[in-house]
């Protein structure tokens, strides 16, 4: 009976204890949801990634951390779908675009934009030298159809090509792939990863879309300043966040001072605790 009873005691504690870690993850999303209120914080995100200084090494870093806001999103449950992805030369990516689908992405995700920088004993180098790596993280909102974005089409030059990314079974031997730019702003998306040319152009619209959208509302907000800070030079001197796997292993905000000594969950998707430090700092300058 006293064996009984210990056991049962104890998987009510276990229980319990559960409980109250959910409870209290329920609390700190709550918390952090409260702190965003801009229009388009609960839409879906956008993302894109860019390979920056660094050749190889910041191509395979450029796929880290696309790993990063991959296993991020699927920590809270949100859908990912990747729109487009050019392979590195050796390893990694040069660049690549994605859809995060889920309650605030856009809110939660847009304090992440901007350089982030890496610095590991490279395993691309024989001499097993020290190398620093950048790649760009940028994100727009993903626009509801009803929004009214005038994109006129003598201001877009379509370009198509052949598939050349991972893929997958949705890649063919076609010039399914599409190229959309809009010359008067410069903006270019590409997709590749549906299955037909039509659906590639539909996805790319979309994309294109929610970025002048994205542009269209910094520019009321005047905030144009903020969004070029975002989209400086990839290099030295402009990241956001470091990230030191070598000669000690750190993980450092430069907007917030937020530090971190556990790297591989912080690359494995655990940024929460940056993005609602981000938050807090941000609203305090306001």
């Amino acid at each position: 009976m006293l064996t009984e009873f210990a056991e049962t005691d104890a998987a009510s504690r276990k229980e319990l204890e559960e409980l109250v870690v959910g409870l209290e993850g329920e609390v700190e999303e709550a918390e952090t949801e409260a702190l965003l209120s801009g229009d388009s914080d609960p839409n879906n995100a956008i993302c894109s990634i860019q390979a920056g200084a660094g050749g190889t090494d910041a191509q395979d870093w450029a796929e880290m951390l696309m790993r990063m806001y991959i296993r991020w999103a699927e920590r809270k449950g949100f859908k990912v779908e990747i729109l487009d992805e050019q392979s590195g030369s050796e390893a990694g990516i040069k660049s690549a675009t994605f859809r995060v689908e889920g309650d605030y992405a856009y809110g939660l995700l847009a304090g992440e934009a901007g350089v982030h920088r890496l610095v590991r004993i490279s395993p691309f180098n024989s001499g097993g030298s020290r190398e620093t790596s950048f790649a760009s993280f940028f994100v727009s909102p993903e626009i509801d159809d009803d929004i009214d974005v005038d994109i006129q089409e003598k201001d877009l030059r379509i370009d198509t090509y052949r598939s050349t990314g991972a893929g997958g079974q949705h890649v063919n031997t076609t010039d399914s792939a599409v190229r959309i730019t809009h010359i008067p702003t410069g903006t270019v998306v590409t997709c590749q990863n549906q299955r037909s040319q039509i659906q590639n152009r539909q996805v790319a619209m979309q994309v294109l879309r929610s970025r002048l959208y994205e542009l269209e509302l910094e520019k009321r907000r005047a905030e144009a300043a903020e969004l070029e800070e975002n989209k400086q030079d990839i290099s030295f001197g402009s990241q956001i966040r470091n990230y030191v796997l070598h000669p000690y292993r750190l993980v450092k905000d430069t907007r917030t001072k937020l530090e971190d000594g556990d790297v591989d969950s912080v690359l494995d998707g655990d940024i929460d605790p940056f993005i609602k430090e981000f938050l807090l700092h941000k609203k305090s300058r306001s």
